[in-house]
């Protein structure tokens, strides 16, 4: 392959070079005939493909597609197989329609659960996102067909998504938003990789040199290509410099003859250009290797998006009302329960195939029932008082009530954040009214993010989250509801209880054309642990129709080099009467660390299908990275040797087991002092400690004989040695100054060159 790409690229001219560079059309890029280079075909598709009916008009209706739930229910699949699937089908339906590259998944953290398009995105999680990410990007390039990875990166809300500027630190930047992407791009290389609008740290995304060259081609090894978000480009020069190697969408001729032009008048190096070229025409001849297809497998796909849809729900309570036995009046309630509120606004909305209706599914189920229905409110959601008294009517007459909610209509899209995370007051007012009258209710949410439930939570007798639940997650609802599906969802992102009790609510959603990210790397449950705030659902939570018990925790050793990484293992026993499928996740928690971190991370998870009684050993293996964390002064991950906490749990609050392992770090730091660091800086460096330990005892020893046998501290009235602990070396220094035989500042130059050398000589 590279040899015919350099061949081809040798015999393109300067202007063929540049068009390749620019889209064709709004989905469509620049085919050479001469020279067999074919055109690729773009389309969105996070969770379905939504392949324009005209490739040359940039909105028109969609070809019809199977619509899967959104990446906030598969995210809560917690289920890599699964995702491999969906990604497999999402390939076949691409390939009949003539697509090479499906725009998605989407992976941007859920900094804030007020972000309107968090409905896209997977987790509030890196390594859950990174891991369910890379299983649907393998999925989807098995078949032929490319991805590509958006929005790179920190697209973290809509307000002014195309001019934000994101003000964030080195190591929240590594550790919370771009770790997801780094884990897809070493362990799948996606085909493509979509830059985001907003700026970083005052630089456009579409531009950002150290971004995309040095940290995604460079670090991380991306062999693929990076293409704008639509419309993304300001500066199409300075976007090729940055790494940006193609814009869409097209056609943007004054584009393609600036780049001409910079090359001929040497703004624009050849050499940047043709490195654009090569990566460009590497996909495109990839992607022509795809056996097209005339069609794909409408039912067999559409019974996939059902156990999807099934595995995503989450049943967040149950009073025990759930699975439903012995019923014999059911009254459903809720407009949503006949038209189905299935998938979001925008770019990723979808032509569905089918639609299962949530009444009709319950109907097919309940053949003995009695089923009444009512609206109880209106699609715009307005106050009817009428018709809360209508289903307060039908909810006494029956023995089950089964509400649909949602919030209000446009508020999981592109382009607009939420508000607020509050259903609205009808919907509200009907979960009281429906629960006062009929104690045995239960409340099925269709929604993109989190909402507060403070008002109503108590009312019901159980509450399932349905989330935008694709064309056939009717059908999952009802297989829950009567015990055909044990729900085994788990949430990807915490449920608060109100807005103010979120990370970024100080710091949201920024203003002057700027947010600044104050809250570093607590985003989500890495929050609510540092702060010990209670939530009402916490991340990892999601009841079964049975009980699971833990027992037998073990690791592989309990001492261990970082390099070799370590196994833990955990017996899983399924303690119910009915089948069911259990999320095993372990979370890594440091003992001590010279930085601040987490009070405990998510590095390992795995889901397990068990029988009544079963018990199965799970085994997650946790590498180097799974102990590392991103240490600003040596811009590198760092792990530190010491001692750390295995909790192995049912979510990030229900951990069930713990286990104490030791690691061994292999790597020698560089040494990091300088001018300004302080005693207890030299102390904990390596060199440092043997070449000014001596110092530091010696000046204890004289301040206690100062005092006259009493410790410094008890004469001083204060901790005198952790103030010294804390003064800069050099200051202590300048106080000696005339005891010294040179200056303090020569004194610190050479103690700093036998640290940063390695002579460890006493002083």
């Amino acid at each position: 392959m590279n040899d015919a790409i350099e061949e081809i690229l040798g015999q393109l001219t300067l202007e063929e070079k540049a068009a390749l560079c620019v889209g064709a059309g709004p989905w469509k890029t620049v085919s050479i005939e001469r020279l067999g280079i074919p055109g690729m075909v773009m389309t969105d598709g996070p969770h379905g493909i939504r392949r324009s009916s005209d490739l040359d008009a940039l909105i028109t209706k969609a070809l019809p597609s199977t619509c899967f739930p959104t990446a906030s229910s598969l995210a809560c699949t917690w289920n890599r197989d699964l995702l491999t699937e969906i990604g497999q089908a999402l390939a076949d339906e691409a390939l009949s329609q003539d697509v090479n590259v499906v725009l998605g998944p989407g992976m941007n953290i859920k900094r804030s659960p007020l972000c309107g398009r968090n409905f896209e995105y997977l987790s509030e999680d890196p390594f859950l996102t990174g891991e369910m990410a890379a299983s649907l990007v393998n999925g989807v390039q098995s078949m032929g067909v490319g991805v590509s990875l958006k929005h790179y990166v920190m697209n973290n809300q809509e307000f002014k998504r195309m001019s934000i500027n994101v003000i964030v630190d080195e190591r929240t930047m590594r550790e919370i938003y771009l770790a997801g992407f780094e884990m897809v791009v070493k362990k799948s290389q996606p085909w493509t990789v979509m830059c985001s609008y907003n700026k970083v740290n005052g630089q456009r995304c579409s531009e950002h040199h150290e971004l995309l060259n040095d940290i995604l081609k460079k670090e991380w090894g991306f062999e693929g290509l990076v293409v704008s978000d639509w419309g993304a480009v300001r500066d199409r020069i300075k976007s090729l410099r940055g790494g940006l190697d193609l814009e869409m969408p097209g056609p943007q001729p004054a584009n393609v003859q600036s780049i001409i032009d910079a090359v001929r008048n040497g703004q624009l190096d050849e050499v940047v250009l043709d490195e654009s070229v090569r990566r460009i025409l590497t996909i495109a001849l990839q992607a022509a290797k795809a056996t097209k297809k005339k069609d794909f497998d409408v039912d067999g796909h559409d019974a996939l998006a059902s156990r999807a849809a099934s595995e995503g729900m989450v049943l967040l309570k149950n009073n025990g009302i759930l699975p439903l036995k012995k019923i014999n009046k059911i009254a459903v309630i809720g407009y949503f329960a006949k038209e189905p509120y299935y998938q979001g606004g925008g770019s990723s909305h979808i032509n569905a195939t089918k639609v299962a209706i949530p009444l009709d599914e319950i109907m097919k189920q309940a053949v003995d029932c009695e089923i009444t229905y009512a609206d109880g409110y209106t699609f715009d959601g307005s106050d009817q008082p009428e018709l809360i008294d209508e289903a307060f009517m039908a909810a006494s007459a029956a023995e089950v009530a089964i509400l649909f909610i949602a919030p209000p209509s446009q508020t999981d899209t592109e382009g607009v954040d939420r508000l607020d995370l509050e259903i609205n007051h009808q919907h509200v007012a009907l979960i009281k009214a429906v629960t006062a009258a009929q104690p045995n209710s239960i409340v099925i949410l269709n929604n993109g993010a989190p909402l507060v439930m403070r008002e109503w939570i108590d009312g019901p007798a159980a509450v399932l989250e349905a989330w935008m639940m694709g064309q056939a997650g009717a059908e999952a609802i009802a297989d829950i509801l009567f015990g055909k599906i044990n729900p085994s969802g788990k949430l990807a992102e915490t449920f608060p209880y109100r807005l103010s009790d979120t990370p970024a609510f100080m710091n949201w959603p920024g203003e002057l054309n700027e947010v600044r990210y104050g809250e570093g790397m607590y985003v989500g449950y890495r929050y609510y642990d540092l702060k010990e705030q209670p939530v009402l659902f916490p991340f990892g939570h999601g009841l079964s129709y049975t009980t699971f018990s833990y027992s037998n925790p073990r690791a592989s050793t309990t001492a261990f080099k970082d390099t070799d990484g370590v196994i833990i293992s955990v017996d899983v026993t399924n303690t119910g009467e009915v089948a069911g499928k259990e999320v095993v996740q372990v979370y890594v928690r440091d003992v001590k660390s010279t930085l601040v971190r987490p009070v405990k991370e998510l590095k390992g998870f795995a889901k397990v299908e068990l029988q009544p009684g079963e018990t199965k050993t799970v085994s997650i293996s946790l590498d180097k990275r799974a102990f590392a964390f991103w240490h600003p002064a040596y811009h590198d991950w760092v792990t530190e040797e010491g001692d750390f906490e295995i909790l192995i749990g049912a979510s990030s609050a229900d951990i069930r087991q713990q286990i104490m392992v030791f690691l061994q770090s292999t790597r020698d730091l560089p040494c990091i002092l300088d001018e300004e660091s302080t005693f207890k800086d030299w102390l904990e460096d390596a060199n440092g400690k043997i070449i000014i330990e001596p110092m530091y005892l010696q000046m204890k020893e004289q301040f206690n004989l100062m005092m006259g046998g009493e410790t410094a501290s008890e004469a001083m009235g204060s901790d005198l040695m952790g103030f010294i602990l804390e003064m800069p070396l050099i200051k202590a220094l300048q106080m000696q100054q005339s005891a010294l035989p040179a200056s303090a500042d020569q004194i610190i130059h050479g103690l700093l060159l036998q640290a940063k050398m390695g002579k460890r000589e006493k002083v």
